[in-house]
Formats: C-alpha cells, sequence, structure tokens
C-alpha cells in the first residue's frame, strides 16, 4: 500500500485493531467515544480520506455531500448498514463496506439468551436476589415457561437465523418454522418445521418468535399492532435485529394488555433510549445492544473493516463493498 491514508474511527475500538489502524494509515481516534454529531462527521468527510463509523453513527445525505469532501470509502463496523444512505453515498462516488460473517455465533447466542431469560423469569429472579427480598424455595416461585419441544418461529432466515434454529432445534428440540422471501431452499427440519408462506402463519404458529430480518423501509414497524395481535397469548417476541423492526409503542401495548406473554429486546426503535413504559415491565428482558458483544467477535469486527480499507488504498476491490 503505498501512502499513509487518513482514517477517522467514530468510537473506540478494541486495542488490537486500534493498533493495527496506527501501523497502516495516519489515524484520529474519538478519545472522548461518545457519538459524533452531524457537524463532526461533516468535518471527518473533509479531514479524511476514509471513515470507520459504527452502525450506531448516521451517515446521511447531508453528510455525504459534505462540501470539500475528501473521504472516499466509508468502512462501516457491523454487518448492518442502514445507518448509511447507501445511495447518496452511489450518488457521491462513496464506497461503503461492511463486516459481515464475524458476528454470526454470538448474536445468535444471544437471541437463545434471550429467549431463555424472558420464557423462564431469569431477569426478575435475579432482582429479586439483589433486591434482598428473596425468602427461600417455594412451588409457585416465578414459574415461567418450558422452551423445551416448544415452536420457535423465525422472521429472516440468513446466517444469523439459520445459526439460531440449529441452536434451537439441537440443544432444545424445538419446531423451528421461518419466512424469508429472499431465502433459498425450503430447509424444513423432522419436527414438522421448516419454510412458511408468510409472516403472519410463522406468528399464528409459534410460541417464540425471534427476528433476524434486516432494518429497511419495507421492514419498519413490521411487528405492528396488528402483527402482535396474531401472536399466541402466551408466546414472547425475541428482537436481536435492528430495533424499528417493532412498533416499539404497539409492543408496549401488546405486553399491558396480555396480548404477548413478553419479550426479551436487544435493540430499540430509539435507541439508546428505552421508553419508560418498558423500562418499568417485569415480563421484558432488557439488553444494551449486546449481540456481538464478545472480545473475540469485535475484534474481527475491526479486522474486517481494516481489510476492506487495505483493499480500498491498495487498488483492489473491497471483500465487503455494498455500495
Amino acid at each position: 500500500m503505498s501512502g499513509r491514508a487518513t482514517v477517522v474511527v467514530t468510537r473506540r475500538l478494541p486495542a488490537p485493531v486500534e493498533d493495527r489502524l496506527r501501523a497502516l494509515f495516519d489515524v484520529q481516534l474519538n478519545a472522548a467515544d461518545t457519538p459524533l454529531d452531524d457537524a463532526a462527521l461533516a468535518g471527518a468527510m473533509r479531514d479524511a480520506d476514509a471513515l470507520l463509523p459504527t452502525v450506531t453513527d448516521r451517515i446521511s445525505a447531508a453528510v455525504l455531500g459534505t462540501p470539500g469532501r475528501r473521504v472516499r470509502i466509508v468502512s462501516n463496523f457491523g454487518v448492518g448498514f442502514n445507518n448509511i444512505d447507501v445511495g447518496a453515498a452511489r450518488a457521491n462516488g462513496v464506497v461503503v463496506t461492511n463486516t459481515p460473517d464475524v458476528l454470526t455465533d454470538d448474536t445468535a447466542d444471544l437471541a437463545i439468551t434471550l429467549m431463555l431469560m424472558v420464557a423462564r423469569r431469569t431477569g426478575e429472579g435475579e432482582r429479586l436476589v439483589r433486591a434482598g427480598a428473596w425468602t427461600g424455595w417455594r412451588p409457585t416461585q416465578l414459574l415461567g415457561s418450558r422452551v423445551t419441544g416448544k415452536t420457535l418461529g423465525l422472521i429472516g432466515y440468513g446466517r444469523i437465523g439459520r445459526a439460531v434454529a440449529a441452536r434451537a432445534r439441537g440443544g432444545f428440540r424445538m419446531k423451528v418454522v421461518w419466512h424469508d422471501p429472499f431465502a433459498a431452499g425450503d430447509d424444513p427440519d423432522t419436527l414438522g418445521g421448516g419454510r412458511r408462506g408468510s409472516i403472519d402463519e410463522v406468528l399464528r404458529e409459534s410460541d417464540v418468535v425471534s427476528l433476524h430480518c434486516p432494518a429497511t423501509p419495507e421492514t419498519r414497524h413490521l411487528m405492528n399492532a396488528q402483527r402482535l395481535a396474531e401472536m399466541r397469548p402466551g408466546a414472547f417476541l425475541v428482537n436481536t435485529a435492528r430495533g424499528d423492526v417493532v412498533d416499539e409503542a404497539a409492543l408496549v401495548r401488546a405486553l399491558r394488555d396480555g396480548t404477548i406473554a413478553g419479550a426479551g429486546l436487544d435493540v430499540y426503535e430509539h435507541e439508546p433510549a428505552v421508553s419508560r413504559e418498558l423500562l418499568g415491565m417485569d415480563n421484558v428482558v432488557l439488553l444494551p445492544h449486546l449481540g456481538s458483544a464478545t472480545e473475540e467477535t469485535r475484534a474481527a469486527m475491526g479486522n474486517r473493516a481494516v481489510d476492506n480499507l487495505v483493499a480500498f488504498f491498495d487498488g483492489a476491490a473491497p471483500r465487503d463493498r455494498v455500495a
């Protein structure tokens, strides 16, 4: 790679990734590790050759159209890239890449974690113990729902959805039903599961519904009041995809009214803000966007983003180009 390009990194990354970036580029790190506003992002667009943002940075058309822009590539840290206006990137001649593949297993693990936590009421139990309010075992205390042998419905059947299905079938003998208009093949299982023709069929059949679809204009509020009402009254909703796939206000009403039994959430419609109503509900497990939060995966994501930068500035095609 000839010369040293300047790269602005919007949030702190695992130390080995930052060390590699320093060895390869002139790097500007965000020491405060707080979100950059549009003015700061526009400044980065003028001052650097590349931007390495995260999925929480909004790279809008206005940012991409910054007068005097120098940035030629936006190497996103995350498999999703709905935080970037890819149409505006193309129009402005800016390459966009993402970091797929490396976070599949950890996100699938977390989806299973949320399913178990909400069904077995483990968050409530831990709060009881920590509050010093537990008075000892009794037969009727915090009775949850069995997961083993139940039906899991998956909305979206890409890498992460398939990984969740494998865990559910192999670990809990669950029947897995799924819907994904873009997935190839049927992939039925021996318990009567497999592809269903519509989201509504999945919702009506499932004891747990787990969301694994991308955030697009078409999937915004995919789980709205009507679809929540199609779920079984004793069913649980799990979301490790993107927050705006769920109409959060409708979810609050469904949880409050007993339309569904509970929810396990790792993402939120107005992230990082979480509605006060959700915070006050015991039948909801709330996590702070931990889907890929292991040392191994975050380092792998960072290195994948760096690999895309290296390829670009070497004059090669980045492996993970999306625009």
